[in-house]
């Protein structure tokens, strides 16, 4: 991993800029450092020799500083949607050549500030499913009709695909239209963001994707149960469809099958990474002190290795999709699912060096340092772990089988 800063000489490889008027304090369970100052130009460059004209895009360059605007990015959710819109207008789309790019621009803003990363990264997931389906409202294209809900270039987006027991949505087709009827679980900012691709049964074996207006007659969004001290703004709760008009978009069982599907996890993958970058600025903190020992090091070099190496995995994967190494489903689902799993244990890893190195002071006692591992600790959920690992050897397997 590269962040970049204008020091006079290049940093460590994956070496976050700590500020200078800041006493790094004691390395063992002493006061550390904040992160607010830390660099936030996250680039998948392997060497921190390469400058952002090389590595991001001027575009991105130019959303990473409004977001750095505002003064509660993140928090306040009204206006860090209206900057999503913001950036959704130019940000590049997964498989379109320029994913490492699109996979910079999630990890800065991570850098920045994980909540504001979790509100981009499902709108920027939403744009790159609809141009997949070959919708661009931008451009007027709409061939599935998603503007009959009240769509527009200037909509923010959720996407809701999970699935819950207990929780039902059902699609059904009359002469006229689709409608909704159910409920659909752990559906993300319902309340504020203005639309959604949500999955639903078409039949007892089929799911279909359908764009829906969130403000819509028959749409409850519930505001709990949510009790999360991480993302404590992301409220992720059910939402109740009664009738509630739909657009399918592609036919049933698309969403799934398409190799996009599998490019936006990696697309999360890239935001836990920037989320765990600030950390190596603490860490450095404590291992530059006086104070420091082989531990401190220890704990910083750690962190450090993991994270590049997570950094090569993300560069070679952006890569391959945009050279059309995973255009097919299979070969795409095999990719992520190693992506993320390097990712998340690396981050994974990386906070647990934090953790042993820095002691509670900063979880206490530095409210940026501990909303970024509370935040992070919760958004890592998303990957379901040994349940997950265990599916790279159920691919692996069946390949075996069928060659």
């Amino acid at each position: 991993m590269s962040i970049i800063t204008e020091q006079s000489e290049p940093a460590p490889a994956s070496a976050v800029r700590t500020p200078a008027s800041v006493d790094a304090g004691d390395p063992a369970h002493g006061d550390t450092a904040s992160t607010a100052g830390v660099s936030d130009r996250v680039t998948l460059a392997p060497t921190a020799a390469a400058g952002p004209s090389d590595a991001v895009s001027e575009s991105i360059e130019t959303a990473l500083d409004s977001a750095r605007q505002i003064a509660r990015l993140g928090v306040d959710i009204a206006t860090t949607l209206d900057w999503c819109v913001e950036v959704g207008a130019t940000a590049p789309r997964p498989g379109s050549g320029g994913t490492t790019q699109l996979w910079e621009l999630l990890a800065g803003t991570a850098a920045l500030d994980v909540a504001a990363a979790r509100i981009l990264e499902p709108h920027l997931d939403a744009l790159a499913i609809l141009e997949q389906s070959g919708t661009d409202l931008a451009r007027g294209r709409d061939p599935w009709g998603v503007g009959a809900v009240r769509a527009t270039p200037r909509s923010s987006w959720g996407v809701y695909a999970a699935e819950a027991p207990g929780s039902t949505l059902r699609a059904t087709r009359n002469p006229e239209a689709w409608t909704l009827n159910g409920t659909k679980a752990w559906c993300s900012l319902a309340q504020d963001a203005s639309h959604a691709l949500v999955t639903a049964l078409v039949d007892d074996a089929n799911r279909g994707l359908f764009a829906v207006d969130l403000r819509a007659q028959g749409v409850t969004a519930q505001p709990g149960p949510w009790h999360a001290r991480g993302l404590p703004q992301i409220v992720s709760a059910p939402v109740a469809f009664a009738d509630v008009p739909a657009i399918a978009v592609g036919e049933p069982g698309w969403y799934l099958q398409r190799p996009g599907f599998a490019w936006g996890g990696m697309s999360v993958a890239a935001v836990w990474w920037g989320a765990a970058a600030p950390l190596l600025g603490s860490l450095s903190a404590a291992a530059s002190s006086a104070r420091a020992d082989q531990l401190s090091l220890m704990h910083l070099g750690r962190a450090d290795a993991a994270l590049w190496g997570a950094r090569a995995v993300l560069a070679e994967a952006a890569t391959l999709i945009d050279l059309g190494g995973a255009a097919d489903r299979r070969s795409s689902k095999l990719l992520a699912e190693r992506v993320r799993t390097i990712v998340v244990d690396a981050v994974t890893l990386t906070m647990a060096e934090a953790d042993a190195a820095l002691g509670p002071a900063p979880l206490v006692g530095d409210a940026s340092f501990a909303r970024r591992v509370s935040d992070l600790h919760l958004y890592l959920r998303q990957h379901h772990g040994l349940r997950d690992v265990a599916r790279i050897g159920c691919e692996l397997t069946s390949w075996e089988q069928s060659s």
